[in-house]
């Protein structure tokens, strides 16, 4: 009908989508005046990285790398613009173009690409010369606009494909996934989190959300250790606060005691601080205390090294720290002023 539009095909990977893409195509194509007359580029989000890539291979696909020559553009669009200008006959009528465009995420998403080409996430945030997204990604396909309809009238067709949904930006939700699976890498922990949101699915709530997920790490935690929080002496939650910090400087790794005990010894002697400086045997007994509260849990199941240098992993996160903090009763005020410092390597 000569009108450009678009879509985006969701699903696990070897389900079938590349396949069910050439099926219609063969259906299409039985058709001979379709045939003769559809261009059809093939695009890869893993070789077609970004822009001038993406825009070369379309070039050449195009066969108009002798009309292209040694011209000048100021952006992608206008690039593409003037290449489908010249693919219109004498009549000034025009062959449509298909783009299909596999691993459609890694080139949307790809931090290298230089004028944002391919958006369909977040419209409101990211503008781009080719594609524009009215809304975000549904469950199985979303809709794209062209831009460049204004300046060309060769109907495009852009299908992607791709197996997942970005999280743009959503980094509440990364960081509730990398807690679970820093505290605890069995698949049943992950099943035993992920049966609230899926029991929330209905037809009016048809896909995850980032609340979903936040409440239920907030239905996982709500146990004994917030309350025990809220119990324990200074001197373990300075080791608390120690251990959380060295977990974000080092991505979330497992951090040892003696690694601990360096952090709590700088901030104790610290000038200024009226928090008392306790000897490391001393340090070392609140320690085995914060893992016996099953506050801390040692990876290797605390038989493969010593127990000043077993790697340990935090089983509470920021959110209990500093909910604690606030309802700790006299709480030194250096201790709640160290739990906010921003952390530098």
């Amino acid at each position: 009908m000569g009108e450009s539009n678009s879509a985006l095909v969701i699903c696990p990977r070897g389900s079938g989508k590349t396949m069910l893409l050439q099926s219609v195509l063969d259906e299409v194509k039985s058709d001979k005046i379709a045939k003769e007359n559809l261009l059809q580029v093939n695009l890869n989000g893993l070789l077609q990285t970004d822009d001038r890539i993406a825009l070369k291979e379309i070039t050449r696909q195009l066969q108009l790398e002798n009309t292209l020559g040694d011209k000048v553009f100021g952006s992608f669009a206008e690039t593409l613009a003037f290449l489908l200008e010249a693919l219109k006959s004498g009549d000034k009528t025009s062959r449509p173009i298909l783009f299909v465009w596999e691993e459609f995420d890694l080139f949307a998403h790809n931090k290298t690409r230089h004028c944002c080409t391919i958006c369909f996430i977040s419209p409101s945030q990211l503008r781009h010369p080719l594609l524009s997204s009215d809304s975000l990604v549904d469950v199985q396909v979303t809709q794209i606009k062209f831009d460049i309809s204004q300046s060309t009238q060769t109907p495009i067709a852009v299908i992607g494909l791709t197996y997942r949904l970005e999280l743009s930006e959503e980094t509440m939700t990364v960081d509730v996934l990398q807690r679970l699976y820093h505290s605890d890498k069995n698949i049943r922990a992950l099943k035993s989190f992920l049966l609230l949101p899926v029991c929330k699915l209905t037809p009016d709530h048809c896909q995850l959300e980032r609340t979903d997920f936040l409440e239920s790490s907030q239905y996982l935690t709500m146990d004994s250790k917030a309350a025990m929080l809220h119990g324990v002496s200074v001197l373990e939650l300075c080791l608390i606060i120690a251990m959380k910090q060295l977990t974000i400087l080092y991505d979330g790794d497992p951090v040892n005691f003696e690694m601990v005990y360096n952090e709590y010894q700088t901030f104790v002697q610290r000038k200024g601080h009226s928090i008392q400086c306790y000897e490391k045997p001393v340090v070392l007994k609140a320690f085995e205390h914060l893992q016996a509260l099953e506050l801390l849990k040692p990876v290797d199941g605390g038989q493969r090294s010593q127990k000043e240098y077993r790697p340990m992993t935090l089983l509470v996160d920021a959110s209990q720290i500093n909910d604690a903090l606030q309802k700790y009763p006299n709480c030194p005020t250096e201790v709640k002023q160290w739990n906010t410092q921003e952390v530098h390597a």
